[in-house]
């Protein structure tokens, strides 16, 4: 699959600059790109490859954009595509060349077990080993592939896929195009417990878990039901691998939650909240619209809309750095006040003794 550098640029709407009859066969990154590969820059720490780049065309964003080079680092004749937001142009160039392979063909592998009352929309693919409890509906063109496990009255939107192994328990609601990668599970009891008399005594966990459209979750995810009510994650939220949300956490629309993430039970995140690896999350607790929490970071209490934060416990980004900066010069502030602590001493010992 073959296109002109022109064809490309009417596909990815980008301008045009230099050689339109450059032929594309692929795609790659700046500093691996072959002879007939397209490349991208969308960070400037990266500029420093253009020199040697052997790709046949680099997509680049605006001039006003701030990643900026000199046209003398490009290799001779080398033609640009300008686009607002190169990254996503580059993915789209990927899409071309990669398309993702054909959907399973509907139908219901004999090896599955099928419920009573469950409705399977046209298009449907239930794959080897799955179980589909009764009362369950799964959408339009929806596919659930080997070993995965439908609860009852589980409701699936159209479009979704479900991969192997994939474990959805009873009362879940996921809406339209919803992904779910290998080996999560999705509506496990939430972790509640009562003490008393010396002993911990479960407290039934008879809420659900509901799951926006377009929400995609990775391998190896645990999802809790609530309580009461509903866990709650919104539409268009991507969660990475290995990520824990407690039970009535209520997620908001477009955020990102990055590996090894957990957060603790009825903590709320508003829309477009960025939570990076290994973050920890206390409990009760709100975390606003537009906030960027930081790898690592333990965060104890709620955050406000737009903030960003570092550290454990988190605390503003430009704080912590600072805060950072000032422990690794630690040992010589130590050395610093032992000198001032011993030269204290002898000042009060020797105006001791200058004492009548």
């Amino acid at each position: 699959m073959n296109f002109t550098l022109r064809e490309m640029a009417e596909r990815l709407q980008a301008e045009l600059i230099g050689g339109g009859d450059a032929v594309i066969t692929g795609v790659a990154g700046i500093d691996t790109a072959r002879e007939g590969q397209l490349t991208f820059l969308a960070n400037p720490k990266y500029a420093q490859h253009l020199k040697s780049t052997r790709a046949a065309a680099v997509l680049v964003p605006p001039l006003s954009a701030g990643v900026h080079f000199e046209h003398e680092d490009l290799p001779a004749g080398l033609p640009l595509l300008r686009h607002p937001n190169p990254y996503y142009a580059f993915l789209q160039a990927l899409r071309i060349f990669h398309p993702p392979p054909p959907a399973p063909e509907p139908g219901v592998d004999r090896s599955a077990r099928i419920g009573q009352r469950a409705h399977l929309a046209d298009g449907v693919h239930v794959g080897p080993n799955c179980v589909v409890e009764d009362d369950v509906s799964l959408g339009t063109g929806t596919v659930i592939l080997a070993g995965s496990f439908v609860g009852v009255r589980s409701v699936l939107g159209a479009g979704c896929l479900i991969g192997p192994n994939v474990t959805i328990l009873p009362g879940c609601t996921l809406g339209a195009r919803v992904r779910i990668h290998p080996g999560s599970v999705i509506g496990a009891d939430g972790f509640g417990y009562a003490p008393y008399q010396g002993r911990h005594h479960k407290i039934p966990q008879v809420g659900g878990v509901t799951i926006g459209d377009d929400v995609e979750i990775g391998a190896c995810c645990a999802i809790d039901r609530a309580t009461m009510g509903q866990t709650v994650v919104g539409r268009g939220t991507k969660i990475d691998n290995l990520v824990q949300i407690a039970h009535n956490v209520q997620i908001g629309e477009d955020c990102i939650i990055i590996a090894q993430v957990g957060i603790s039970g009825s903590t709320k995140l508003g829309d477009r909240v960025t939570l990076a690896g290994q973050v920890g999350v206390i409990g009760h607790i709100e975390i606003g619209a537009g906030a960027v929490v930081a790898a690592q970071s333990g965060v104890g209490k709620s955050v406000p809309p737009g903030g960003r934060l570092f550290g454990s416990p988190a605390v503003e980004f430009a704080r912590q750095k600072r805060i950072i900066a000032t422990m690794h010069s630690l040992p010589e502030h130590v050395k610093t006040i032992r000198s001032l602590e011993k030269r204290i001493t002898e000042l009060e010992a020797a105006l001791g003794s200058k004492t009548p």
